[in-house]
This record gives C-alpha cells, sequence and structure tokens, in this order.
C-alpha cells in the first residue's frame, strides 16, 4: 500500500460485461440512461423458488472477443473475463496486444466469489441424474478458479505475467485493482489487467434465497421499502499503467488510481461490521492522501438489504459526517450483484463518471429510508463536475475493499 512515494497508477483501459451493456460504450449509455437489467432467470431451472429474478447478460457472444483459445474449454466466468480483457486492451490503445504485451513483466489479478460454480452445478447434475461415470470431463477441466486469470494470460501468450485470482467474494475486484495498483506502484510491472468476473449460479441464488435476501422484482438500494438483492453476473476488467507508460504511448487516460484500503474483520459470516467498514473507508483515505471533504461521491456496496444498507450509510455518514456526506449510489440497482466482478464494474463506473462528468443514479427509488440519510441520485443521472471518487466494496466474512480514484489532469497530456 501507499507509504514512500512511488509511480502513479492510471487507469488506460476499460472491458465491461454487464447485462445493461457489453463494452465500456454500451456499459456507459446504460448507466447513463440509468437502465435495469432484471428479468426471469434463464440460466438454471428456478422452479420451486417463489422468486425467480435476476440480472443475467443477454447477447453475449464469445467468439467475438476470444480469438485464440477454444471457447468450449472456458466456463462462463472464464469467457467473461477474458472478453472483457481483450476490449480493455483494445481500448487502451494496444490493437495487437499479442506482440506489444507478451514479452514485458504484467500482471492479471481477477477477483471472484463462484468461479465456475455454474460449471460445478451442471456437473453435480449430472452425476445425480445419471451417474458420476457420466460427467463431462470437457466441463470438468473449466472448474478452477485459477482459470479466470490464466486464461487471459493464455489468450493473450504472455509469457512474463503473473497471473492470480482472488476469491475474497463480493469485494474481491477492488482487492484485484488494489494488487494492481501495488504491483505498479513498486515498480514490478508497467502495465497490469485487473478486475473480476463472476456467472449466475444456482448455487449462489440458493444461498442468497434461504438467506431471505432475494428480492421479488427490483433491487431498491438505500430506498425504505428495499426487499434485498437480484444476483447477477459479468465481468470488468480495467489496465492499469504506470502514468509515465501511459504517457509514453499517447494513452487515452480515464482515471488515476489515487490509493486504496482493504481489512478484515471476520466478525460475521454474513453481516457488515459498521466499525470494520469506517476503519477500511479511512484507510483508503489516508492511503490515497485525500480529505473526507474532497470526495465527491461514493459508489457504494449498496446491496439492497436491510442490513448491509444501515450499516454502509451509517458508516459512511460516520466518517463524512451527518450535515452532507457525498452524493451515495448503488449501481447494483441496474445490474445487479454480479459477485466477484461488482466492485470491478463499479471501478469502470467510477472511472467512466469522472470522465464524463456525470454522477450514476439509483434507480428503482422511490423515498429514502430515513434511516440511511443518503442523497442516492435517485432514478437518474446528475452532470457533475468530479475531482475524486470512492468505491466501496463489502463482502461476507468481513473483507473489505475501498478504491480512490481521481480524475486525470490535463497537463498530463
Amino acid at each position: 500500500m501507499r507509504g514512500e512515494p512511488g509511480r502513479r497508477v492510471v487507469v488506460t483501459g476499460l472491458g465491461a460485461v454487464s447485462g445493461i451493456g457489453i463494452g465500456a460504450a454500451e456499459f456507459l449509455a446504460g448507466l447513463r440512461a440509468g437502465k435495469s437489467a432484471a428479468g426471469p432467470i434463464t440460466a438454471f431451472d428456478t422452479e420451486g423458488f417463489d422468486r425467480s429474478t435476476a440480472c443475467e447478460v443477454k447477447d453475449f457472444e464469445p467468439d467475438r472477443w476470444i480469438r485464440n483459445l477454444d471457447v468450449r474449454t472456458l466456463g462462463r466466468a472464464s469467457r467473461f473475463s477474458v472478453a472483457a480483457a481483450r476490449m480493455a486492451v483494445a481500448d487502451a490503445g494496444f490493437p495487437e496486444p499479442e506482440s506489444a504485451l507478451r514479452d514485458i513483466p504484467c500482471l492479471i489479478s481477477v477477483g471472484t466469489t463462484d468461479g465456475e460454480s455454474r460449471d460445478l452445478d451442471h456437473l453435480v447434475e449430472e452425476e445425480v441424474d445419471l451417474g458420476p461415470e457420466r460427467m463431462d470431463p470437457t466441463v470438468a477441466r473449466r472448474v478452477p478458479a485459477g482459470r479466470l486469470s490464466s486464461s487471459i494470460a493464455q489468450e493473450f501468450g504472455l509469457t512474463r505475467a503473473e497471473a492470480v485470482t482472488l476469491p475474497t467474494a463480493c469485494a474481491a475486484g477492488n482487492y484485484a485493482v488494489g494488487y494492481g495498483y501495488d504491483a505498479i506502484r513498486g515498480g514490478d510491472v508497467d502495465v497490469a489487467l485487473c478486475g473480476g468476473a463472476d456467472a449466475l449460479c444456482r448455487k449462489t441464488f440458493t444461498g442468497f434465497y434461504r438467506l431471505g435476501t432475494i428480492a421479488p422484482e427490483r433491487c431498491q438500494p438505500f430506498d425504505k421499502d428495499r426487499k434485498g438483492i437480484l444476483t447477477g453476473e459479468g465481468a470488468g476488467i480495467l489496465v492499469l499503467e504506470s502514468l509515465e507508460s501511459a504517457l509514453a504511448r499517447g494513452a487515452r487516460i480515464y482515471a488515476e488510481v489515487l490509493g486504496y484500503g482493504l481489512n478484515c474483520d471476520a466478525d460475521h459470516p454474513v453481516a457488515p461490521n459498521q466499525d470494520s467498514v469506517v476503519r477500511c473507508m479511512r484507510l483508503a483515505l489516508e492511503n490515497a492522501r485525500v480529505k473526507p471533504d474532497e470526495v465527491d461521491f461514493i459508489s457504494a456496496h449498496g446491496t439492497g438489504t436491510k442490513a448491509n444498507d444501515i450499516t454502509e450509510a451509517r458508516a459512511i455518514r460516520q466518517v463524512f459526517g451527518d450535515t452532507a456526506p457525498p452524493r451515495t449510489v448503488s449501481i447494483k440497482s441496474m445490474i445487479g450483484h454480479s459477485m466477484g466482478a461488482a466492485g470491478a464494474l463499479a471501478s469502470i463506473a467510477c472511472s467512466l463518471a469522472l470522465t464524463e462528468g456525470f454522477i450514476p443514479p439509483t434507480i428503482n427509488h422511490d423515498h429514502t429510508d430515513p434511516e440511511c440519510g443518503l442523497d442516492c441520485v435517485p432514478n437518474q443521472a446528475v452532470t457533475a463536475d468530479l475531482k475524486v471518487v470512492q468505491n466501496n466494496g463489502l463482502a461476507f466474512g468481513g473483507n473489505n475493499a475501498v478504491v480512490i480514484f481521481g480524475k486525470a489532469r490535463a497537463d498530463w497530456s
């Protein structure tokens, strides 16, 4: 983390696979419009459940993005991850990354909650219905979670890349960005592909369902009538780069990664701990050398559950003050809870917000819960001159990760 001064770290490429848009341009349009990805689940049979809505990725064509690997050897989450990486490196101005990145030290860090649990669901179903001897070995070979990152290295033929998959649940995307930030700042690499990926699966839907936290039709973070989460899926990959590297090749810079904070309280398997969330936000602000009154908006974890939203809102007010805390939004209202991809897609949203000068809305919002007491930019995006934004990621087991982004400076070019 940020101690002695090191190299500055910037975001130069964005790759998004989400229910409201595939690619940075479509994702941006979806954020501006307050688009909702909610709809009936098609990924698995929901017979027996009295709630069956989720935020799936529609019209995803992996062959459009994955050029060098056999798509059949990749699970859905790995397909998302590799496709988002392809989008991100192209967006960063590496039209032929196979040659541009092959021989330089680089990092690939991908966060996840479920890995390829969708394939595990399928294998269990096959074993129950057909017996273990009939299980598909091709699907079984897709299961290791490490493939979410190693497949990116294989797709681009990267021979000097460290590929790591971080399984820190719903905060994993932010963990991955922080890992890349450290690697570049410390001079270990010039380029890092960082983010998260997860695919909708029966296992996770059922787990949240049994906890009583699945909403019937829509996700309503910070609303007094909120009823829970909608599970989602997707991937977000960001190209992080040293400022020197970005300037040397004339790259477009979306934002600067100013710093981050991590902690784990291990207090409760599913309920967030307010004091721990406060500590994590303060760690991030200190690491970024940012004062609370310099933060222009917060991209909240904002799941739409009773406990999470109140705890996170109270923690925000404890850090930023009760009088006028920063506007606080949840893009999960649009894309659902995409698990390990959540922090990464929110990081992309933060980068786009800084570049484009707007704050995305919290949709499905009727009446703000007075116990939350936040301006959550209800239902419509607003224009804003942003300098610093904060991205919160809170996970089961008390794993918290907060990343601070700053606006790119005109005098860099």
